[in-house]
Formats: structure tokens, C-alpha cells, sequence
């Protein structure tokens, strides 16, 4: 298998854009008609992820290692679209006739070859990540609603409780699908540790354009049923061994993963301050301030403040909340989580950055398999929709 040539290869097949992915759907779908079933009805947004999964795969080809818990992620998320080892070949042999296709003339015996070792090496290592997946745990997880709440403009607290236990720690994300959204699943990040009660909080924006947020914020109610997909990520997830300080930084609902380290540490003596800067546009959007403030009531080492972009009562800081943080002091030595929108994100990593704060002291959110609109062969993207 010869990287250098698979790169080049796919590197001339991309440069034909959309009509790639147009040409592999649609011979999928012809040849293997079977498979419609698994996608969203509207795949314009499907397409771009077939490109970026590709171009994560082959671009990193020649060192595979890297690229192995990405593959695996894939796999084992791949089970609550109902995707078995059977599809595999079919994925395969519309990849290669697509290559072929775009290629023309260059599509070499020696070329095809690659491409299919290539593709084999992808197929086994996500379907051998699947089945050791469904030894161990259910494709995904139907929970009830059991409380919503609408907690300020566009936004709502959907609680849901699952039968079985979701084996998630603070920090992760679950992937959810609503049945007047079927096939489509949008990743959400529990906002409270795991409970005895198996309920979990979801907090949601509805996102202008979004499938899934707008139903959760505006058409679903107690009784209704939703669906939970495996735990991801662990850019979030607390290190328990170190005594370092934390400064936690949340813009909008992605306050959600850090208040569940918060209550990952309720209750519990601590030797290190905890500190929540908490951003909103407006006062009306710091939905979850009441929340916030029993957790500090309950725990000296807990410091909450509450930043709005303008305006705002007295006690409410005014600005983006890292430039806040870096205002009332210095950061040297901190373990810093933060979550919100990628502009957020972005903004509150170079002002950390400017004040001194050391990037492998910075925690995000980040997925080794992710995407917005859920369906096989996603890109993976750290945006909210």
C-alpha cells in the first residue's frame, strides 16, 4: 500500500468537490438500495462529511496509528444507525467505483489495489471496534422525558431518565435523536453527574437552521421518547489525580459539561478554589444561575460569576468571560476548561494564551468521532448545532 500514491490520488478526486460525494451516494444508493434507510431524508449536509472523514483517513495513511481510535470511535458509533459488518462491502466497492470514476485514465491496477487494502484496513478495524462495542453495551438508549423547562430566550432544560444505566462521566458528550427528527442526532453534554436515578439534564439552544435543537427546545414534552447515543469524548473529562486549581469558562449552554464537574465534586473537601466564569449575551440568558448558586452556597472552594455581554444588574460582570478571568487574576498553574461556541472557544484560547496561561493547562471539548447531523461516515466537528 503505497501512502504517497493514495494521497495523490484522492488529493486529484477532491478537487472535484461536491459532485464526489454526489457521484458515491447515488451509487450507493442504485446499487445497494437497501441502505437509503440509514441516512437522513435531506443529505446535503452528509456529503461534506464523507469528504472530511476521507481526508482524515488518507491524509493520515502512512502513519495508520494515529488514525486507529478515530476509526474505532466511527465503529463503535456506527451500530445506532443499524450499520452491520454486511454494509461494509457495499461502502467499498461505491468508494472504489467513485475513485475510478474521477480518475479515468489514471485509475491503475496498482492504484485500485491500494485503495482496496486501504479500505479493508478501515473496515476492520471499525467493525472488530463494533463488535467488542455490542458485547459490552446496547446500540444506544431510550429514555423518557420527564422534566422540560423553558429557562430563558430559545433555550430549555430537557431532563430525561434512561432504564438502564448510561456509563458517562462529567464532561462527556451523548449523541440524541428525537423521533420528529429520525436518523439525525445532534450531540448534547449532560449537565449533571450520574445519578441513582438514571435522569440526566440536557441544556439546548435552539440553533437557527438546527434539525434536532429547535424540536428539543420547542416540540417535546414529559411522555415524550428520545434516544441516547454512547458516551464520547475526553477533552472534558476532570483529572481527579491533580490538586491544581480550576478555572472553568462557559459561554451560552456549554456551561452544561462544567457544572457537571461541579457536581462530580459536590460535597466533597477540597484542597484546590474552584472558579466558574459564566458568559451570556444578556441577563435573561444566564439560565442556570439559580443552580449555581446552591452549588456555591454548599461548597466554600466554589466561585461563581455570572458575565453578560452588556448591561446586566449590579453583580453581574460585563465583557467575554476569559478576558473577566484573566482581569481578577493570574492563571499560572490552573487546570482551565472551556466550552461554548467555536468562537467562544477560539476567543477564550488566545486571551488565556496572551495572559500567560500554558495551552497543555487548557482543556475543550473534543471528540475523536463527532458530527452534526448523525448518520454514517460523519466529519467530525467540535461546533454545537
Amino acid at each position: 500500500m503505497d501512502a504517497a500514491r493514495l494521497q495523490h490520488s484522492f488529493s486529484l478526486v477532491a478537487a472535484h468537490g461536491d459532485e464526489v460525494p454526489l457521484y458515491f451516494y447515488s451509487h450507493l444508493f442504485l446499487t445497494r438500495p437497501e441502505t437509503r434507510a440509514m441516512f437522513p431524508a435531506a443529505m446535503a449536509a452528509q456529503r461534506d462529511r464523507l469528504v472530511g472523514a476521507l481526508l482524515r483517513v488518507v491524509g493520515n495513511v502512512h502513519q495508520v496509528d494515529t488514525v486507529v481510535p478515530y476509526l474505532q470511535q466511527l465503529g463503535r458509533d456506527h451500530r445506532k444507525y443499524g450499520v452491520t459488518a454486511e454494509y461494509y462491502p457495499f461502502v467499498g466497492a461505491s468508494l472504489l467505483a467513485t475513485l475510478e470514476h474521477f480518475l479515468g485514465e489514471q485509475w491503475t491496477p496498482q492504484l485500485a489495489a491500494d485503495w482496496a487494502a486501504a479500505y479493508g484496513l478501515v473496515a476492520q478495524v471499525m467493525t472488530a471496534a463494533a463488535a467488542d462495542s455490542e458485547r459490552q453495551t446496547p446500540a444506544w438508549w431510550d429514555t423518557e422525558v420527564v422534566g422540560h423547562e423553558h429557562r430563558g430566550p430559545g433555550i430549555a432544560v430537557v431532563t430525561v431518565r434512561t432504564e438502564q444505566r448510561l456509563p458517562y462521566v462529567p464532561g462527556q458528550s451523548v449523541s440524541v435523536q428525537s423521533p420528529l427528527t429520525p436518523r439525525i442526532w445532534r450531540y448534547l453534554s449532560p449537565a449533571n453527574a450520574p445519578r441513582a436515578d438514571n435522569t440526566l439534564e440536557l441544556h439546548v439552544r435552539a440553533v437557527d437552521g438546527g434539525w434536532v435543537s429547535p424540536v428539543l427546545v420547542y416540540s417535546t414534552a414529559k411522555g415524550d421518547l428520545l434516544r441516547l447515543g454512547a458516551p464520547v469524548g475526553a477533552g472534558l473529562v476532570l483529572d481527579e489525580s491533580s490538586d491544581a486549581d480550576l478555572l472553568l469558562i462557559a459561554g451560552g449552554t456549554g456551561l452544561a459539561p462544567l457544572r457537571a464537574i461541579i457536581e462530580q465534586l459536590d460535597g466533597r473537601r477540597q484542597r484546590r478554589n474552584v472558579d466558574l466564569y459564566v458568559g451570556a449575551r444578556t441577563e435573561e440568558e444566564l439560565y442556570d444561575l439559580p443552580a449555581l448558586r446552591q452549588l456555591q452556597e454548599r461548597n466554600r472552594w466554589l466561585s461563581v460569576v455570572p458575565v453578560v455581554a452588556t448591561g446586566g444588574s449590579p453583580g453581574l460582570a460585563i465583557g467575554e468571560p476569559a478576558q473577566v478571568a484573566v482581569g481578577h487574576r493570574r492563571w499560572q498553574g490552573a487546570h482551565v476548561y472551556v466550552c461554548g461556541s467555536p468562537d467562544m472557544v477560539s476567543t477564550s484560547l488566545e486571551v488565556l494564551t496572551y495572559a500567560g496561561v500554558d495551552p497543555r493547562d487548557v482543556h475543550r471539548e473534543s471528540y475523536t468521532y463527532n458530527g452534526h447531523v448523525g448518520s454514517p461516515v460523519d466529519l467530525p466537528q467540535e461546533a454545537r448545532a
